[in-house]
């Protein structure tokens, strides 16, 4: 692992030079390294110039904050079904985990984008950005056609946001949650007041962006990500 190695080029240095010259080169190493290790290993770098959420293979990531990935990426989606408003990267990241994944989206060029991309586990619904409320209904119609009365999973990250709130309480199962990146913004603290959702804030920089977020996890009490039984995962190379 990097940290291994790094331990090994700094040995030398602590062994053979004095403390008052190693310490000060090892805290500027420390400095300079730590970001540009980041920013490697997370796909960050890859990111910036892809201008999309990748890891540093390529892979699609969710534009959501590292922590909110590093938090998902260890939990198990087997047979589970995902809801989001506003498609992307997430919604082929969600598809290589989940059973089904319902996504929809208003821009019609990158709609175009993901229908050639799309996996067979995957719908994918078109919806009108005109107004919020126009927004709104077209996504409920799309969802009184759907199979599934709740999903596992629901994702506010697109669309009028703020509109799509009380459509995702209503669709999300007793034991699972709402995520909404970006949530700073849009008004999610006052939309979710009164609903009876607990909340966690996982801020922090995001895929190929320069200042850092916050992605929020709404849940009510028994909610699956949240169960003490996960074992508590060891620290990976990257986001893969």
């Amino acid at each position: 692992m990097a940290q291994a190695w790094i331990q090994r080029a700094f040995a030398p240095l602590k062994a053979n030079l004095p403390r008052w010259l190693s310490d000060p080169i090892r805290s500027l190493a420390t400095a300079l390294l730590t970001p540009l290790m980041f920013s490697w290993r997370s796909g960050h770098f890859r990111s910036s110039f892809a201008r999309a959420a990748v890891t540093r293979r390529g892979a699609p990531l969710p534009w959501y904050t590292y922590p909110a990935i590093d938090l998902l990426k260890h939990r198990s989606y087997a047979g589970r079904s995902v809801l989001e408003f506003g498609a992307g990267q997430s919604t082929l990241w969600w598809a290589e985990r989940a059973a089904r994944v319902v996504a929809f989206e208003g821009d019609a060029d990158w709609h175009a984008r993901l229908v050639a991309r799309r996996p067979t586990n995957v719908e994918l619904h078109l919806v009108t950005m005109a107004d919020a409320e126009a927004c709104a209904a077209a996504v409920r119609a799309g969802l009184a056609a759907a199979p599934a009365a709740r999903f596992d999973v629901v994702v506010i990250d697109g669309l009028w946001r703020y509109a799509m709130i009380a459509i995702a309480a209503e669709v999300v199962a007793p034991d699972g949650v709402i995520i909404c990146d970006n949530a700073e913004r849009y008004g999610f603290r006052e939309g979710f007041l009164d609903r009876g959702f607990q909340r966690v804030d996982l801020f922090g920089y995001a895929p190929g962006c320069v200042l850092p977020s916050c992605t929020s996890v709404y849940f009510r009490a028994g909610a699956f990500l949240f169960d003490p039984a996960h074992p508590l995962p060891e620290p990976t190379e990257d986001q893969d």
